[in-house]
């Protein structure tokens, strides 16, 4: 049984890179070939951005169970924190390459370590109590970015709560303006690095599920007294599910932010983090190759019918209303087993063939 399901495992996990890398090469070898418009090139990033977000909310919502309304909160924290991490050291690091991962790293690290603060006091909160809570963290780091004045000068780098306070001095530059956001922002965030923010993400996420520490994690999901009863620290391995997925949240962002010349706060109110909520429900819980298809499909779509105007919204919540059915039907899901199964076999036999040694 043991082994059986370590292979299911193994299938889908492999279906969600093989996916991720096809569609990186088909996008790359359009991008080349010249076939992509520049709106479909400005969304790529984003895609990717959005992607990863679902993935990592759909490790603490559909792998440990427990609703989370805050996630845009640390994709904003990673977001600001990784463009003024981005705008202090791209006079010191020339490579936009380097800089960029740096930026990435800080915002990953700062989003995680607040992800650890506020998982203290929230997660002994469950249910509908612990996404109260954590929706109103997602407004309250809001409304203190909002307000935060952030710039550099000769002397160095200055932060401040209100523009009285913030003293810059001759030549200096305001790198966050409070209600006005980030400013003046140097582009650095590539679709490569999108990608590679993509296949990092699923590594640590499948990683994680498929490890002791994810069994655990299923556990206190599935019955969190049986799961007490045999020694398993409850409050532990939640706060792991939560850090990680604040982290890879914090990533996103900071690669979102550097996507964009200039960036507000609203960007990252309560509505988009109940747009990441939808990509992962609509993906299915716990189907982390779900949340790849429904992040892609479902931030391209509004995109594509742009020019459709008051229609628009009306055709996105009916295609909404049928990706849900479709993607809680028996029979779906039993075709997308057997689609895995398949891709899985043609896969084996393939390497196996290339094993083989050639007689003459």
């Amino acid at each position: 049984m043991k082994r059986i399901t370590s292979s299911k495992n193994s299938r889908k996990n492999l279906a969600a890179y093989i996916l991720v890398i096809a569609a990186f090469i088909l996008m790359q070898s359009l991008n080349s070939a010249g076939m992509l418009s520049n709106s479909a090139r400005g969304i790529l990033v984003p895609v990717c951005v959005y992607i990863s977000l679902a993935v990592s909310l759909n490790l603490l919502v559909g792998i440990c169970g427990e609703l989370s309304l805050g996630h845009a909160g640390f994709m904003g924290i990673g977001a600001f924190s990784g463009v003024v991490i981005a705008a202090l050291l791209q006079d010191k690091i020339p490579m936009d390459t380097l800089c960029l991962i740096f930026a990435i790293l800080g915002g990953g690290v700062l989003a995680g370590l607040a992800g650890f603060l506020i998982g203290i006091p929230v997660l002994r909160l469950r249910g509908d109590y612990l996404a109260i809570v954590t929706l109103a963290f997602g407004e309250i780091m809001k409304n203190i970015i909002g307000n935060t004045y952030a710039g550099i000068d000769d002397t160095g780098f200055h932060i401040a709560v209100s523009t009285n306070k913030m003293k810059l001095g001759e030549g200096g530059r305001y790198i966050i303006s409070g209600p006005m956001g980030a400013t003046g922002v140097t582009k650095i965030a590539t679709f490569t690095m999108g990608f590679v923010l993509v296949m990092v993400t699923l590594f640590v996420v499948l990683n994680l599920i498929n490890s002791k520490e994810g069994r655990a994690i299923k556990a206190v999901r599935d019955n969190r007294i049986a799961a007490e009863s045999v020694g398993i620290n409850i409050t532990a391995f939640r706060m792991k599910a939560f850090v990680v997925s604040a982290s890879l949240a914090g990533m996103a962002g900071a690669l979102f932010g550097l996507n964009f010349s200039s960036m507000t706060v609203s960007k990252f109110d309560f509505t988009a983090s109940i747009n990441i909520l939808v990509f992962v429900v609509l993906g299915g819980m716990g189907n982390i190759t779900g949340s790849v298809i429904s992040a892609a499909v479902l931030y391209v779509l509004p995109e594509a019918m742009r020019s459709l105007e008051d229609y628009r919204m009306i055709l996105y919540a009916v295609v909404l209303i049928v990706v849900m059915l479709f993607t809680w039907s028996p029979k779906a899901k039993e075709f997308t087993a057997r689609m895995e199964t398949a891709t899985a076999a043609f896969l084996r036999r393939s390497f196996q063939k290339k094993e083989e040694p050639h007689h003459e």
